[in-house]
């Protein structure tokens, strides 16, 4: 892709130098005027924008460090990666590196967003495909400002490419998360509109968002804003009318039993019917690029690097008898390519690959964001916030528990009778089923129970001021204008 923005990362380098180089024809360089010339610049530029999903330090890694290591489900190495504990012991500064690896890969997602929704409506194509290119870049960017907003509250909004030192954007200031929220939700109505439906979407182009997924993140963003101070009256109404699209559409469906939906063999649809949105990753070759996550969580006795392990509470205390998903989720033993068993420390075992190459990381495992279950849960979840006497509001979490095994198990009125017993018990049914998936921190700062785990699970008071992350120092260092977090 031509430029990519790293938020402020060109304050200093003396672009007046440049002026002279700039005056002239490139000719080797990518820009506006020589780039998003046909339909063949727009789908390399959409390929590009999905690309920078992978890095490592973006969501092959990062996602759960941010998303899980504050919570209930991992911990990591004790030994190594302070910025990693601090995420874990909630003593996270500014200078943490994996927050700022989070913050920066976030705008470079952007700007390469920005660049697709300026420049690919000149080009003269086919109307659907452009629209599903501009559809999935909104996507992107949408998702991109969801993953900001609950990160940090109020961040740079900028929806336009920037253009050199004398754009007014180039050292932006915060907007309100109230704004933020709206472009988001904005950018996935646009999405859900333009975008290819599921079943459109050609083995050529596994991977581009589809209507239905802009669907569903747009549940999980009315519900995350339905959380807030700013929360809009209709947010848990809007989050219920899109999972019940997605529901009523019959596209998407639990698939038969919980391993298969980490099963590598059949990842697209339609053999694959849960997985909504993933980030896409290569096979078990070292052509393509790969996901280092089994490599991650798999302990030494299987040459993996053990970085992450399960919190005890996790294998000991999370899963009810007869739940199923604890087996495939978490392991005290690993067996061996000769067969041997060995007790280990408990250890995320969900994502699997049988042919994960050992001490490689080389797999064929994609990054899930978006799945059916999820929705299902956040239908459970909207309904409780608007109606808590509707019995109906059960469904979607008994359809989850039954693929669980835990068709006994059924909650109702009788034994969950209350709005605030029903988030008690969604709150670990989310656990149980999503976990280690990125989602963890931000269901409990949603569902109001994050400081009440920290402390009962992992003994860490949490501050009020810990709820948002701080400011990337980095950031503020090249950026008058960007204000800090309180108490950072």
């Amino acid at each position: 892709m031509k430029k990519i923005y790293l938020l402020c990362a060109l304050a200093g380098l003396g672009l007046s130098s440049c002026k002279k180089l700039l005056d002239e024809k490139p000719t080797s360089i990518l820009t506006d005027q020589n780039f998003y010339l046909n339909a063949a610049d727009a789908q390399t530029a959409i390929v590009g924008a999905l690309s920078q999903l992978q890095p490592q330090a973006y969501y092959q890694r990062t996602v759960y460090i941010m998303g899980e290591l504050s919570g209930d489900g991992l911990v990591p190495l004790l030994t190594q990666n302070q910025e990693r504990i601090d995420m874990y012991k909630l003593t996270y500064t500014a200078s943490n590196i994996e927050i700022t690896n989070w913050w920066v890969n976030s705008y470079k997602l952007i700007s390469r967003t920005n660049d697709i929704l300026a420049n690919v409506p000149k080009i003269n194509m086919d109307a659907a495909t452009k629209n599903n290119i501009l559809g999935n870049a909104s996507f992107l960017r949408g998702m991109a400002y969801f993953d900001l907003v609950k990160s940090f509250g109020d961040v740079p909004l900028i929806t336009h490419p920037i253009t050199g030192k004398d754009d007014p954007d180039f050292f932006p200031s915060r907007a309100a998360a109230s704004k933020v929220y709206a472009q988001a939700i904005a950018d996935l109505l646009f999405a859900e509109a333009n975008c290819l439906s599921e079943d459109k979407i050609t083995s050529a182009n596994k991977g581009m968002a589809s209507s239905g997924a802009a669907t569903a993140l747009l549940a999980r963003v009315y519900l995350q804003r339905a959380s807030t101070s700013f929360a809009d009256p209709n947010d848990n109404k809007n989050a219920l009318a899109e999972c019940n699209k997605v529901i009523n559409s019959g596209t998407y469906k639990l698939m038969p039993k919980y391993s298969d939906v980490f099963n590598w063999d059949i990842k697209y649809f339609p053999q694959q019917t849960e997985h909504i949105f993933d980030v896409q990753f290569g096979n078990n070759s070292t052509s393509t690029t790969q996901n280092i996550t089994i490599r991650m969580f798999s302990p030494s006795q299987l040459q993996g690097s053990g970085s992450f392990v399960a919190n005890p509470y996790m294998f000991t205390t999370l899963y009810a008898n007869g739940d199923i998903r604890k087996a495939w989720n978490v392991s005290n033993t690993a067996t061996d390519a000769k067969g041997v068993t060995t007790t280990v420390v408990p250890w995320i075992s969900k994502y699997r690959d049988p042919q994960w190459v050992p001490g490689t990381n080389n797999s064929r495992m994609n990054w899930i964001i978006l799945r059916y279950a999820d929705v299902l849960l956040m239908q459970s979840e909207a309904m409780n916030n608007l109606t808590p006497s509707d019995p109906n509001k059960f469904n979607g979490l008994n359809a989850v528990r039954d693929r669980a095994g835990l068709s006994a198990s059924h909650l109702s009125l009788a034994n969950t009778p209350t709005q605030s017993a029903f988030i008690d018990t969604l709150v670990k049914d989310r656990a149980r089923e999503l976990c280690i998936e990125g989602h963890r921190r931000w269901d409990l700062l949603r569902l109001g129970r994050f400081k009440q785990v920290e402390q009962a699970v992992n003994g860490f008071t949490a501050q009020d001021y810990q709820l948002l992350l701080p400011i990337p120092q980095q950031e503020r260092d090249v950026n008058p204008n960007l204000t800090q977090n309180a108490n950072y």
